[in-house]
């Protein structure tokens, strides 16, 4: 039987409607990112694009916050700044100001990357080393009584660790966290703690939270949500990539913090005819003993992705830096079976909600499983249709959206009944500075 609806997981049930009727909301809701765009695939900023969507659709008025940069990597300026309109949504592009001089960031993110002790002021430096977006904190700090509520997403960059605590009252932040070394640093314990809510995606993120630290009084696991392609073509994929074999599905970032090397020392050791097809960002960087057996078709659009998955025998899920994986409802969704890395928790959590795939930890594993799909087709089938109704229960927009309309309300109807007058549960009486290094 399938698990119920997820729930909130604190405090008491979601208001009534009729509560709600009782007072007027702005219906003002800002986003804010890091990047933002229809070209970022994946992660926190599609998520969050996602959502502001949605609510613009339901009638609320949207604005982006976000940087001018379109790398991750070199947090360059590389688009204008000011406002544009994008999908209905007011998107505003604010100058990320850039370290003059990388080599003190280098050598702290070297420690933090590697686990080793930092202070609190080298952990500063190496956040302001990053980018500093001073526009947009001053923005929020002028304009945050204009909003219902204030949407970061994720937990790590400047543009919340310091812009979420200026309008803390209203803050909601979506983490998308991920057990990794970033996360157990002092300088982010403030950010899961100080918001009016924070909205996790999946029960292990929650769990995590709690193990680092702190976590806001009022948070709930809202997931996220997704659309329900209107069709599959998997021989079309299959046609125009001249696959004609029996193939499992990598989809993302081909990168060390995603699995992708692991999955591919993994794969070569698999005594085994299926193919392995990737597609993503990222040099795959197949080894030559592997041509052949590693397709690469690098970037495909989202119809051709949804035919992809359809085509495989199952999809394959490496990356243990996962709070949602999306992917994996993709799968689902197409009703193929989702091959899990050991010791991803929020997929494992995913796939024992639902009973729609298989875990392996090695090459022996991975063999077992594959070499079982291809004798009984009908197990994978069945697997996959576990997860595809597993998803439609506990994941299409209007659900999601629901849960988020309904906390954005309740924190909201506390601060129109407060006169907008407090931030945090203290009194707004000086102006917040932003950290600098």
């Amino acid at each position: 039987m399938l698990p119920p609806v997820i729930t909130r997981l604190e405090g008491r049930p979601e208001l009534l409607d009729e509560d709600m009727a009782r007072w007027t909301m702005k219906r003002r809701i800002a986003f804010v990112t890091p990047r933002f765009g229809a070209e970022i695939v994946g992660g926190a900023e599609a998520v969050a694009r996602d959502t502001a969507l949605g609510l613009a659709g339901r009638g609320w008025e949207v604005e982006i916050f976000t940087t001018c940069a379109v790398n991750p990597y070199t947090w360059a300026n590389e688009l204008p700044e000011g406002s544009q309109e994008d999908s209905g949504l007011v998107v505003r592009r604010f100058a990320n100001v850039l370290a003059t001089s990388a080599s003190e960031e280098h050598r702290v993110h070297g420690n933090i990357y590697y686990g080793q002790p930092t202070t609190l002021d080298e952990q500063v430096t190496w956040l302001n080393a990053l980018f500093r977006t001073p526009g947009m904190f001053e923005a929020l700090l002028r304009e945050r009584d204009t909003f219902d509520a204030v949407v970061f997403a994720p937990y790590l960059f400047w543009n919340t660790t310091v812009c979420m605590p200026i309008v803390a009252d209203r803050a909601v932040v979506m983490p998308c966290l991920h057990d990794e070394t970033y996360a157990h640093l002092d300088v982010m314990r403030h950010v899961l703690s100080l918001p009016a809510s924070v909205w996790f995606l999946s029960g292990p993120e929650h769990d995590l939270a709690h193990r680092l630290g702190p976590v806001a009084p009022h948070h709930s696991v809202i997931g996220s949500g997704m659309d329900v392609p209107k069709q599959h073509s998997p021989e079309e994929f299959r046609d125009e990539y001249g696959i004609d074999e029996p193939f499992i599905l990598y989809l993302g970032r081909r990168e060390a913090d995603k699995g992708w090397p692991w999955l591919v020392d993994v794969f070569a050791s698999t005594k085994t005819r299926v193919k392995l097809v990737s597609a993503g960002a990222g040099h795959p960087d197949v080894p030559p003993r592997l041509r052949g057996r590693v397709i690469d078709v690098g970037y495909l659009t989202t119809e051709q992705r949804n035919s992809a998955l359809a085509a495989a025998l199952a999809y394959v899920q490496p990356s243990l830096m996962e709070s949602y994986s999306r992917t994996s409802m993709e799968s689902w969704l197409a009703g193929r079976p989702v091959l899990v890395r050991q010791g991803s928790a929020v997929v494992e959590w995913h796939c024992s909600r639902c009973d729609g795939g298989l875990v392996f930890a090695n090459s022996v594993e991975l063999g077992k499983h594959l070499a079982r799909f291809q004798s009984n087709p009908e197990a994978a089938d069945e697997m996959g249709e576990r997860g595809r109704a597993y998803v439609l229960q506990n994941y299409q927009w209007p659900q999601v959206l629901d849960r988020m309309e309904r906390d954005i309300m309740r924190f909201a109807k506390r601060l129109s009944a407060n006169g907008n007058r407090h931030v945090a549960g203290r009194a707004l009486t000086s102006t917040p500075r932003p950290i600098e290094g």
